[in-house]
C-alpha cells in the first residue's frame, strides 16, 4: 500500500496506540516527522586502538582475543556481573558486564572479536565496563562504524526508533524541492536522509549533513526574499517631507554622528517611495528613542499617524511621558493606549484614533486589537522586537495598508545572526553611546565577598542612589543549589532595616510586577531583588549598582543587558557577578564581560560559545527551528544558501509553474508554521 508523507506514523507496521504516544512526546505525528526526526549527535566508533593505546574515561575501539572464558556471578537478586580476561599483541584486560549473562555464551575462548566502550579505573587497576562486542566477520552494527545519537523518551530504544525510520523511508521517499541549477552536484535527498540517520563514514555524513543544512538554510532565505519582493511595491505612505527642523531645535543635547546617520538612512527610506523595513540596533542607553522620534515626526509632518508598541505597560507610560512632553509644545496630539484604560475613555480616545485626530500613539499590544482603527497610520515602531511575535508584529502593520515599519532592538546581534532573525529588514546600528555616559565598571567575586559587598551596597544607598539585585531562580528548590529572589529579598530586609526593599519577579501578577517597578522608578523602594523580568526595563537613571547572583547561569547578552539596567547617568555606576563556578572556560567566558562594555562583541562571543539559544529562546516566535542547521557552526554553507536563493528569486521564477509549485508551497508551509505570515 502507498503511503504519503502526511500519513499519521500509526500507518506503520507495528505502531499501536501506545507507540505513537511515545513518538508524539517526541513530536513526531507523521511519517515526514518520523524521516526527519534527525540524530542529536553521533559517535565516532570509527577509531581503532591497541590496548596499551586505551585512556581512561576516552571512548575507543579495540580487536582482542578472549583469552578466558567469560563466567556470570550472581551478586544479589537483580544483579549479576559476568567476568572475562581479553588481550591483543600489546596487553591484557579485565571485561565486565552487568546483568548481561548471556555474554557467557555468546563469546567463546580464543575468538577475536570488535570490543567498543571506555576505559575506566585508576592507578588501582582499569578495566572495560559494559562494552559493546561484535564478531569481526558480521555486519558492522554497533562497532566499527558512525552511530546516531537520537534524543529519546521513556519506553523508546535509539534501536527501535531507527528501524522505524527506515520503515517509513522503505515506504515513502523524501520529496526533491530544489531545483537541479541551484543544488550542483550536491547529495541528492533521500540517499542524504539514509547517510544521516545510519552513517557509512564520517566523510559521506559531513556531505549528507551540508546536503540538508543547505536547503534548510535556502529554503528559509527564500521565504526572505519572497517577504521582501512583497513589500517592495510602491508606499502608500510617501514621505518626501523630511524630518522637520523643528525636531532638531527641540532637542536639548548634541546626537552622536551614529544617531545622525541612523536618522539619514530611516528618513532616506520614507521618503524613497518604498515602505520602509528597518531594524534600528543600539546598546542600552545609545538613543534609539530620540531616532524613533525623529521619523515619527516625519510620518506626521507628511499627514500620516505614527504608532509605537512597547512590550509592557510601564514601559509603554514611560515612552509616553518622554515623547508626548517633547512634541506638546509642538502641537502635536500623542496620546497613550493600555489595556488598562477601559469605559468611557477608552471608547472616545478610539474615536480620535480613528478619525486621525491623534497624530502619534503609544501602547502595548492593546495597539492591535480588533477595535482599534487608524485613520491613517503611516509608520509603526516597535520597541524591543524580540518581545513580539512575527505575527503581532504583521498585526500591526496590517492596521494601515503596508505602512512604515520601524523595529528597535537592544539586543545587540551579531550580522550574521541578524541575517537570520531579521533577514526581511534593513539594519542601521547606533554603536555610539551619548556624551557624558561612562562605562559600567563591572567584577567578578566569589560568594566569600558577599559581607564586603553588603558594605559597597550601604555605601550607593548612603550616597542617595539604588541598587538592583538579580537572582536566577524565584523560589528555594531542593533539587538545585541557586539563589532564590524571594530568600534575598527576606536577606536584604533583614540586613538593611534602615532602607526600603522591593521584590519583581516572572511569577508575580502583572499589576504587582508593574507596581514594584513603579515604586523602584520614583525611589520608594532603594534595593529592588529581581530575575530578568527586568532585563528589558524601565529608565531608572538613580540606579548605579547592578548585583547578578550565580551569574555563570546566564548567558554573555543577557547579563549585558542586565548590565545596561545601571549607569543611564553620568554617575559611576558598577555592575558585580557572583559566581564560585571553577570551570575555566566559565571564568573566561565571565572575565570577558568585565573587560568590555561593547555589546556586538559580547554578542559574538556568546554565539561562539553557546549558539544562537540565548537570541532566540522562546522569543522569537516567528521563525522556522532548523532541524540540522547550525547558525554557529554552519556559516559558509548560510551564506552559500542565501546567494543561490537570491540568484534563484531575481531569474523570476514563476511559482505556479508546476516544477516550481512544491517550492513555493513548502516555502509557505515553513513560515506558516512558524506563526509567521506572508500577507
Amino acid at each position: 500500500m502507498h503511503m504519503a508523507l502526511t500519513d499519521p506514523v500509526t500507518s506503520l507496521k507495528g505502531v499501536g496506540k501506545a507507540k505513537a504516544e511515545q513518538l508524539g512526546r517526541l513530536g513526531i505525528e507523521t511519517l515526514e516527522d518520523l524521516i526527519s526526526f534527525f540524530p542529536r549527535q553521533y559517535e565516532d566508533r570509527t577509531k581503532i586502538l591497541s590496548i596499551s593505546e586505551l585512556t581512561p574515561g576516552e571512548a575507543a575501539c579495540i580487536i582482542a582475543t578472549v583469552v578466558t572464558q567469560p563466567r556470570t556471578g550472581y551478586i544479589r537478586r537483580g544483579l549479576n556481573t559476568t567476568r572475562c580476561t581479553i588481550a591483543d599483541s600489546s596487553a591484557k584486560l579485565r571485561v565486565t558486564w552487568f546483568n548481561q549473562p548471556w555474554m557467557s555464551t555468546n563469546l567463546k575462548a580464543g575468538e577475536t572479536y570488535c570490543f567498543y566502550g571506555v576505559l575506566q579505573g585508576d592507578e588501582r587497576g582499569t578495566q572495560l565496563l559494559n562494552p559493546a562486542v561484535e564478531a569481526l566477520d558480521a555486519q558492522p552494527l554497533v562497532t566499527r562504524r558512525v552511530i546516531p545519537v537520537y534524543p529519546l523518551t521513556k519506553g523508546l530504544t535509539s534501536k527501535a526508533l531507527q528501524q522505524l525510520i527506515f520503515r517509513a523511508m522503505d515506504q515513502e521517499t523524501m520529496p526533491e524541492y530544489l531545483p537541479e541549477s541551484v543544488l550542483k552536484g550536491k547529495m541528492p535527498l533521500t540517499p542524504a536522509y539514509r547517510e544521516v540517520h545510519s552513517p557509512t563514514s564520517l566523510e559521506a555524513l559531513t556531505r549528507a549533513r551540508e546536503r540538508l543544512v543547505f536547503e534548510e538554510f535556502f529554503l528559509y532565505a527564500l521565504g526572505l526574499s519572497m517577504m521582501r519582493a512583497r513589500r517592495d511595491r510602491d508606499s502608500n505612505y510617501p514621505c518626501p517631507k523630511p524630518i522637520p527642523q523643528a525636531f532638531y531645535d527641540r532637542l536639548d543635547f548634541q546626537l552622536t554622528g551614529a544617531q545622525e546617520r541612523c536618522l539619514s538612512e530611516i528618513s532616506g527610506d520614507m521618503a524613497s517611495g518604498l515602505p520602509m523595513n528597518r531594524l534600528l540596533q543600539g546598546d542600552v542607553g545609545s538613543g534609539k528613542t530620540m531616532v524613533a522620534l525623529g521619523a515619527m515626526l516625519q510620518a506626521v509632518e507628511n499627514g500620516y499617524q505614527a504608532a509605537l508598541m512597547a512590550p509592557t505597560e510601564l514601559l509603554a507610560t514611560q515612552h509616553y511621558h518622554t515623547i508626548s512632553a517633547f512634541l506638546e509644545p509642538l502641537g502635536i496630539g500623542c496620546a497613550l493606549l493600555t489595556g488598562s484604560l477601559t469605559g468611557v475613555k477608552r471608547r472616545r480616545l478610539l474615536d480620535y484614533v480613528a478619525v486621525g485626530a491623534v497624530k502619534v500613539v503609544i501602547g502595548t499590544h492593546a495597539l492591535f486589537t480588533d477595535t482599534t482603527d487608524f485613520g491613517n497610520l503611516g509608520l509603526v515602531v516597535i520597541d524591543e522586537q524580540h518581545r513580539f511575535g512575527v505575527r503581532q508584529r504583521a498585526a500591526l502593520a496590517a492596521k494601515g495598508s503596508t505602512p512604515h515599519m520601524l523595529v528597535l532592538s537592544a539586543t545587540p546581534i551579531p550580522r550574521t545572526l541578524a541575517l537570520i532573525l531579521y533577514g526581511d529588514l534593513d539594519v542601521s546600528v547606533i554603536d555610539e553611546l551619548p556624551p557624558g555616559r561612562q562605562n559600567v565598571e563591572t567584577f567578578l567575586v566569589s560568594t566569600a565577598y558577599r559581607a564586603r559587598l553588603r558594605g559597597f551596597i550601604r555605601k550607593q544607598l548612603e550616597a542617595g542612589f539604588q541598587a538592583y539585585v538579580v537572582c536566577p531562580a524565584v523560589e528555594d528548590n531542593p533539587d538545585s543549589n541557586l539563589t532564590a529572589a524571594e530568600t534575598m529579598y527576606t536577606e536584604l530586609q533583614a540586613a538593611f532595616p534602615d532602607y526600603r526593599v522591593g521584590l519583581v519577579h516572572g511569577k508575580l501578577r502583572s499589576e504587582a510586577k508593574d507596581f514594584s517597578m513603579q515604586e523602584f522608578l520614583e525611589h520608594k523602594t532603594d534595593i529592588l531583588v529581581a530575575t530578568t523580568v527586568i532585563e528589558v526595563g524601565v529608565d531608572v537613571k538613580n540606579a548605579t549598582l547592578m548585583i547578578v547572583e550565580d551569574a555563570d547561569r546566564f548567558g554573555l547578552s543577557q547579563l549585558h543587558q542586565l548590565r545596561g539596567r545601571v549607569g543611564r547617568n553620568s554617575e559611576k555606576s558598577y555592575c558585580v557577578l557572583i559566581s564560585d563556578n571553577r570551570n575555566q572556560d566559565t571564568r573566561r567566558r565571565l572575565e570577558a564581560l568585565c573587560k568590555t562594555n561593547d555589546g556586538f562583541a559580547i554578542s559574538q562571543q556568546d554565539l561562539d560559545l553557546r549558539g544562537p539559544g540565548d537570541f532566540f529562546g522562546q522569543r522569537q516566535s516567528g521563525l522556522p527551528m532548523f532541524k540540522n542547521a547550525s547558525l554557529a557552526e554552519d556559516l559558509t554553507v548560510l551564506k552559500e544558501a542565501q546567494a543561490a536563493a537570491d540568484r534563484f528569486y531575481q531569474s523570476g521564477p514563476d511559482p505556479e509553474a508546476p516544477e516550481y509549485r512544491p517550492l513555493f508551497h513548502r516555502v509557505e508551509a515553513l513560515f506558516t508554521r512558524a506563526d509567521d505570515t506572508f500577507n
